[in-house]
């Protein structure tokens, strides 16, 4: 009992249970014999062992409820949660991260109603978990203000090369392996006339692209390197325009989803698999199921983070 109870409750039970000892040993005719004496001190010791080890996982409990809440409150600050909705789109999120005790990490997204239409960053830094938080943050401040003042992908993809390239250069005074770090990064538009989608990929993986209950990857051109790693010349960035149908959804995702594996070392194959028909129309159904097969594949261990952002037409439904 002492595995699941309190200190309180077990020390309650072992002062009961040295009161019951006692007694029976004196209705025993033990009364001042030394086998008394040491059934009250095999008790005490007992006692006492079980009552410290209560206290010391309930100590450790109370700090991991800490580090969560912390963990928690740092995940909203930088990863902010996606509204539902922007414009004629429905938007669900899902953040899986391979620390248990950690919320937000190396992988990211954000979302931006703009002049030019809704944009989406969805990302991969180097390095994952909470060690990775500095260069998340980074990142996505400079997309949260560039994504309203660039016209093109290519001209905002620019503009976050240069923040990063600033973030890395700062970083640089403390870190000596600073000028390793870099960001894959992944820029979706959706103009506001509808049924257009662009990219520009940054080394990351384009979209999945789930039509008929099927999923499959768009192909894009030679994606650009990584942030950190590119250039501040829009002219550097490759935009993708592809067309879609009502009823088309996709899903932003993280190498996370891609590289998991199971105990044989086979990956997580995303593409060619059969979506519920129960998920259209719902990019949040659609989410936990990719979520529950790769949780299956993998038998709840991950290794890498795992972000996933899924994206639908108001018109679809």
């Amino acid at each position: 009992m002492a595995a699941y109870s309190t200190a309180l409750a077990t020390g309650n039970i072992a002062a009961l249970s040295l009161v019951a000892a006692l007694v029976c040993d004196i209705r025993d005719g033990l009364l001042g014999s030394p086998v008394l004496v040491f059934h009250v001190a095999s008790l005490l010791v007992v006692s006492l062992l079980l009552i410290a080890f209560c206290r010391s996982r309930e100590r450790s409990h109370q700090e991991t409820s800490r580090l969560r809440a912390i963990s928690q409150a740092a995940q909203h600050v930088v990863l902010r949660p996606l509204p539902d909705r922007i414009g004629d789109l429905s938007i669900a999120s899902l953040y899986q991260a391979a620390d248990p005790l950690a919320e937000v990490g190396g992988d990211l997204y954000a979302a931006a109603g703009t002049p030019y239409g809704t944009r989406f960053l969805i990302g991969d830094v180097k390095g994952k978990g909470l060690a990775a938080l500095d260069d998340t943050a980074a990142v996505l401040g400079a997309f949260r203000e560039a994504a309203h003042q660039y016209a093109t992908l290519p001209e905002l993809a620019a503009a976050l090369e240069v923040s990063v390239r600033r973030h890395v250069a700062e970083a640089a005074h403390t870190d000596a392996d600073a000028a390793e770090r870099f960001i894959t990064a992944l820029l979706v538009e959706f103009p506001a006339e509808g049924g257009v989608l662009r990219t520009v990929s940054c080394g990351h993986p384009m979209p999945l692209v789930v039509r008929d209950h099927r999923v499959t990857a768009l192909k894009g051109r030679m994606p650009a390197p990584p942030l950190g790693l590119a250039g501040a010349d829009p002219a550097a960035y490759r935009q993708d325009t592809f067309r879609y149908a009502p009823g088309d959804a996709f899903v932003l995702y993280t190498d996370g989803l891609a590289e998991a594996r199971d105990r044989t070392g086979a990956f997580y194959s995303v593409t060619g698999r059969d979506i519920a028909r129960g998920t259209a129309g719902d990019p949040q159904a659609l989410l936990q199921q990719l979520q529950d097969g790769l949780l299956r594949h993998t038998r709840g261990r991950l290794n890498d983070d795992v972000a996933l952002v899924a994206v639908q037409s108001a018109a679809a439904r």
